[in-house]
């Protein structure tokens, strides 16, 4: 899961917590990151909003030549 990999880039579930101004027993009772916190977490640990939150913000397909000259 991304959160568990949010976590890890900043060292710990306290320090995501103390970088995004909440307490970590906020952040431990997060099944998923909640849609108003998703860019901020984002910014503060690098993993992209896409792996956060797939639902909110599905992956771009890449444009193929093919589809473009058409």
């Amino acid at each position: 899961m991304s959160l568990e990999k949010a976590i890890k880039n900043v060292g710990s579930a306290k320090e995501l917590a103390r970088r995004l101004g909440v307490t970590a027993q906020a952040v431990s009772q997060w099944k998923k990151v909640p849609a108003d916190r998703v860019l901020s977490v984002e910014r503060v640990s690098g993993v992209n909003r896409s792996d956060l939150r797939p639902d909110l913000y599905p992956l771009e397909m890449p444009v193929q030549p093919a589809q473009v000259a058409q």
